[in-house]
Order: structure tokens, then C-alpha cells, then sequence
């Protein structure tokens, strides 16, 4: 039975009377052992998602047998985390599932939570209460993973018990950080506005060299893949319709641009490297119309029609969360949206996704062997760091939400970003 208010323990008195003793739920009673404390009671908690505001992520530390964390009904992943509100040993940790429960599931410890570290995989979970002993974890947040759903609905969990040697930090105000700062309630998808903003930087390092992509409207040049030119905010190509397409919009945007009058050439050129009727004058042109919003617009336009929308709604279809999003959006920058549909069709023969039950950390490893191995076939493309010392080094770190701080490097140069 699981009892949230308190512990059992019986003693034999003379007479053969047994009394039962209540132990405070804070102590572990271990002869000899300096006494574990709970540290997990009403600290703040963000989750993946919630089924609704009846059951938030709250329930699971408030010491209430009755409140509880539901997932959103789905097949991704979930996690809860804790934030201990410093940094702490963990020995124990008790969990109290409901119906709906984990057949696989990790604890993990971080001190930054982005980058996590396994304390204890569960396979073959049965639900209800699951008492996890010697554990040997350090760092500020303590999270459940949840990989491998009971059933088809979301998932249920009444209650988190942590225990170490504390001191346990102060319980800060409901709803706010160890440091007063307001925070979420649950995690977000790659849309997020700091999300996408991530997004945008990560694809920058690999296109551009640098995080502030806002700088490279103006960029032109033909890096020699067989594609003609590459521009602008994520390398638009003239030889892969893309470039042709942001020019178009442009110029029912703006008539009379001067990348107007290199149009019937761009037509010409798709499909191939040519620079045919390009040369001389168009990237000047290019270069030009980039001090102009209009472009700049039709640049952000042609990136979120073509590229990021579609990979994000597909990911999100195939149950990922922000990371795969992101994988699935970078693909399609640099292999195109049917490049990027090859890929998944491969990934998909190696493991399921998990929208079809699979486990997303599986998946995603098959994604990206399916991406390095497209990438090594294309020579202009060999260098596949930004695969794997990049999204891979995230996956490793199961920071499936791209949650700050990230680093990285691409081609050898090294990025981080901080919020």
C-alpha cells in the first residue's frame, strides 16, 4: 500500500504485544547511516505536457494521495522534472504511478537541465508504487523519462519522493524558481518563439558560420555542390527552386526589383549549377536587395512555408518532440523537403516512430544514421558534424526539448547558446 503521510514499522514488546511506530516520511530509518531527507516537497516542477489544469504537474510534490500529473493523451515521450532548488545527492526514489503508467522509464539528474544523466532504467514496469534504492545521483533537477506507455492514453504518475542527505533547499513561493522567477508549467515545441529563435541559430552555425542569422539576407556565393548559387538566411540554391521561388515572391512583392530582370534565368537555371544569364550582375543584385524588408520578408517566408512548417508538422505527426522537430528541419533545409522524406522512409524501416509505438530515443539514433549516411554520399556534404557533434550530442544528453544551455560545433567551430 502507499502511504504518502507517513511510514510503518512494527516492534515486538514484552508480552508479545506488536505496536506499530509512525516514521516521518522524511527519515530513512538505516542503523548506523546519517538519516536521508525528502527533497522533493513542493519544489517547482515543469513538465513535457498536461492533459488539462485538473491535473498539473504540481500533483506529484504536493504530499496529496488524491492529486496527480496526466500527460497529454499521445504516443511521445514524456518526462516530469523537479527542480531541488540545488544541488543534491539522491539515494532513493519513490514513485506512485496511476492506471495509465511507464512500462520503460529513466530517473536522470542534471545540473543545468539540458544535459541529462541516467540514475536508474526501468524496464517492464507494472505501475503503482515503484521504491528505486541505492541510487547514485547528483544535480539540482531530478527527472522522470517516460519512453514506453501501459496503455493508449497518456501518462499518470500520483506522486515523486526523492531522498538524499540534503539539506533540502527552502520551498519557494507556488508557481516560482529557487531565484523568484516565474516558471512554466509544462515544455515547449519547436513553434515556441525561443524554440524557433533556436532553431534558426542552429541551422545558421552550419550555413553560415554564425549564430546571427539576421545578418545573412546578403549572403551569396557558389560553394561548389552542385547547386548553383546558395543565399540568403538558410542557403536558398539557384539550381533547387528555392531561390527562384524567394525572388518570385519579391517581386510580386516589390515590381521592378533589381532581382526582377534575372528571373527568366533563374528559370533557366533550375535543376542544374549553371550560372547562365546569372553572371555578371546577379549577386550584386542579390546583395542589394537585401538592405530592402520586402526581401528580407520573402526570405522569412519561403524558410517557414517550405521548410520549417511542413518538418514540423510532419515530426510533430510522427510524435517528436523539439529535438526531432529540429532534426526533421534541418534535414529538409539541406536535402529539401523530398530529401527529407527519404531519409525518415529509411529511419522508419530501422525502428518505429514514436507514433507507432516506438521509443523516441531509438528513432531518432536511426534518423540521424539515415541523415550522416545521405550526407556522406553528397561530397560537398561530407562533413556531417552537424549531425554528430551537434544533434546527436543533444540526443546523448536525451535534451529532447533543446532546452538552454547548448553547445556544439560545426566544422570544427565551436557555438553555444544560453537561453
Amino acid at each position: 500500500m502507499w502511504l504518502w503521510g507517513e511510514s510503518y514499522r512494527s516492534v515486538l514488546l514484552g508480552g508479545g504485544i506488536a505496536v506499530v511506530l509512525c516514521i516521518p516520511p522524511a527519515v530513512s530509518v538505516v542503523t548506523g547511516v546519517v538519516a536521508d531527507v525528502l527533497l522533493t516537497r513542493g519544489r517547482p516542477v515543469l513538465a513535457s505536457s498536461t492533459q488539462d489544469a485538473t491535473v498539473p504537474a504540481a500533483g506529484v510534490v504536493d504530499d496529496d494521495p488524491v492529486t496527480r500529473w496526466a500527460s497529454a493523451a499521445g504516443s511521445r515521450t514524456e518526462w516530469i522534472r523537479v527542480d531541488l532548488g540545488a544541488a543534491q545527492q539522491v539515494r532513493r526514489v519513490r514513485l506512485n504511478w496511476g492506471d495509465d503508467h511507464a512500462t520503460a522509464y529513466r530517473v536522470q539528474m542534471s545540473d543545468d537541465g539540458a544535459t541529462w544523466a541516467d540514475i536508474r532504467r526501468v524496464t517492464g514496469g507494472t505501475g503503482g508504487a515503484d521504491d528505486l534504492h541505492n541510487l547514485d545521483g547528483t544535480g539540482r533537477y531530478l527527472r522522470v523519462l517516460a519512453t514506453r506507455r501501459s496503455g493508449e492514453a497518456g501518462y499518470s504518475l500520483f506522486g515523486i519522493r526523492a531522498y538524499g542527505p540534503g539539506p533540502a533547499a527552502p520551498v519557494p513561493e507556488a508557481g516560482r524558481s529557487s531565484a523568484g522567477v516565474a516558471v512554466p508549467d509544462v515544455a515547449a515545441d519547436l513553434t515556441d518563439e525561443v524554440k524557433r529563435e533556436t532553431a534558426f541559430r542552429l541551422v545558421s552555425s552550419a550555413e553560415n558560420s554564425t549564430l546571427d542569422w539576421r545578418h545573412e539576407y546578403a549572403y551569396i556565393e557558389d560553394i561548389g555542390d552542385g547547386r548553383g548559387y546558395t543565399g540568403g538566411i538558410i542557403g536558398f540554391c539557384s539550381g533547387t527552386s528555392d531561390m527562384l521561388a524567394v525572388v518570385s515572391a519579391y517581386t510580386r512583392q516589390v515590381p521592378g526589383n533589381p532581382l526582377e530582370r534575372f528571373l527568366p534565368a533563374l528559370r533557366a537555371v533550375d535543376g542544374s549549377d549553371s550560372h547562365d544569364g546569372l553572371d555578371p550582375g546577379f549577386t550584386a543584385a542579390w546583395r542589394a536587395a537585401a538592405d530592402d524588408p520586402a526581401f528580407r520578408s520573402a526570405q522569412d517566408d519561403a524558410r517557414d512555408r517550405v521548410y520549417f512548417n511542413p518538418a514540423v508538422r510532419l515530426a510533430v505527426a510522427d510524435g517528436l518532440r523539439a529535438l526531432g522537430q529540429f532534426a526533421y528541419y534541418d534535414a529538409a533545409v539541406m536535402h529539401g523537403p523530398a530529401g527529407l522524406r527519404k531519409i525518415r522512409a529509411r529511419a522508419m524501416a530501422a525502428a518505429h516512430t514514436p507514433a507507432t509505438d516506438g521509443e523516441e530515443i531509438t528513432y531518432l539514433n536511426a534518423f540521424l544514421d539515415a541523415r550522416s549516411a545521405e550526407m556522406r554520399t553528397e561530397e560537398a556534404h561530407s562533413d556531417t558534424s552537424r549531425v554528430e557533434t551537434a544533434q546527436r550530442l543533444f540526443l546523448r544528453a536525451t535534451n529532447l526539448d533543446l532546452a538552454a544551455p547548448l553547445t556544439w560545433k560545426v566544422y570544427g567551430d565551436r557555438y553555444t547558446v544560453t537561453r
